[in-house]
């Protein structure tokens, strides 16, 4: 975990954080064996793998297990097409990924694995890729192509508590671990709980405001039962198992909107007339600023790649379900470094973009056409400042 909420200046709970608008602190307890900058996709391959020897930072801790061990997996954080968000870039790619649980399998060091994935777009890690004889079971979020959503937010039904101006969770993530919460997880199954998340991220089967809950790999592992990955919590021994009840979450908000709803919110709350107002209203004007400008910066691109009249539907269009978002994975790392270099940081909101990059490669495009291109769309733009990759890095 990055680890920037319990101690942050914004959060109206110092050194506590709740992610149900009655809930607990979930945060006193927990260990946390890195963060800040040592939260990193190296690191995460490297813990995953067992590898003590490339981890760089933190406690060191990895996971060292054994063939007869189970593991269980929870991943949270912003996400785009083939891509999940990291604190510190570079993003983790979907191939990189599965390459890591490919290698995972072949050194024999777990019995079963299983995948919980929180992100926008979070299908496409998985989609075409994920093999079924690693003996992994994944369900994600969201499928290939749509965002997830934030709930328990300021102004929704349930609200988060009054002095809150930010969403406390994510309507997939929420949904999980409240069924958990609430079962003895020694009854029930993976098959069970999935069941249960999906009806509730989708609202209902409605879409709303709600998205595709998906699973990958080897579905055969959901007859088992949750304790195995989750463990279990004695105090829920006489829970039954009330799959069937509906939670009244309410709204929900697009993932790729949070941002801005947070600075919604302090904006509204700062004195008026102050400075702390003036400078809310700039911040909140620059993160519109360079949304529009990414955007109609990769509509240009695709105006000069492809011609005006297809460019944006060839750039947006989606490959058919059981393809991967790209067949060169190469290609589209080296096509998001020559946008940002040229156009500036993706941001969380910009890796909705990486579907564009994708078709650009899928498309047969040179790279010397590609680099041209961008440096047309974006001629005249300089990303000084946060918005230039090298203030952050780079999202490849």
């Amino acid at each position: 975990m990055y680890d920037d909420i319990a101690t942050n200046v914004l959060n109206p709970r110092p050194g506590v954080i709740i992610n149900h608008p009655r809930g607990d602190d979930v945060y006193a307890g927990v260990p946390k064996d890195y963060t800040a900058e040592n939260v990193t996709a190296e690191n995460l391959y490297a813990v995953l793998l067992g590898n003590k020897a490339a981890v760089k930072g933190g406690s060191g801790k990895v996971v060292a297990s054994k063939p007869e061990d189970r593991i269980f997996i929870y991943y949270s954080d912003h996400g785009g097409p083939g891509v999940l968000g990291m604190p510190n870039l570079p993003y983790i790619f979907a191939k990189d990924f599965i390459e890591v649980l490919k290698k995972k399998h072949e050194a024999k060091s777990y019995k079963e694995m299983v995948i919980y994935v929180e992100a926008c777009e979070s299908g496409s890690i998985f989609e075409g890729l994920m093999p079924e004889d690693l003996n992994i079971y994944v369900t994600t979020a969201s499928n290939a192509e749509e965002s997830s959503w934030g709930t328990y937010c300021p102004g929704m039904a349930p609200s988060a508590p009054p002095e809150y101006i930010t969403c406390l969770g994510d309507l997939y993530s929420v949904a999980w671990m409240e069924d958990s919460e609430r079962h003895n997880l020694k009854k029930e199954t993976i098959k069970q709980q999935y069941k249960t998340v999906k009806e509730r991220t989708s609202n209902y089967n409605t879409y709303a405001t709600g998205s595709h809950v998906m699973e990958y790999g080897n579905r055969t592992l959901k007859s088992e039962h949750l304790y195995l990955y989750q463990g279990f919590d004695p105090t829920t021994v006489n829970f039954s198992l009330d799959e069937f009840r509906r939670d009244n979450h309410g709204r929900a908000i697009n993932q790729r909107d949070a941002d801005l709803l947070f600075q919604w919110q302090k904006y509204k709350r700062a004195k008026e007339g102050s400075e702390e107002k003036d400078e809310i209203l700039k911040e909140m004007t620059e993160t519109m600023k360079h949304r529009i400008h990414l955007d109609t910066s990769i509509e240009l691109l695709g105006s000069l790649l492809f011609g005006p009249q297809n460019g944006l539907s060839i750039l947006n269009s989606a490959r058919r379900p059981g393809l991967p978002l790209v067949d060169d994975w190469d290609c589209l790392k080296s096509m998001v470094r020559v946008f940002e270099e040229h156009c500036g940081s993706l941001t969380q909101y910009g890796m909705k973009l990486m579907r564009a990059f994708a078709n650009i490669c899928n498309g047969g495009v040179p790279p010397s056409a590609a680099e041209k291109a961008c440096m047309a769309a974006c001629g005249g733009y300089d990303p000084t400042g946060w918005w230039h990759p090298l203030s952050h890095g780079y999202s490849a």
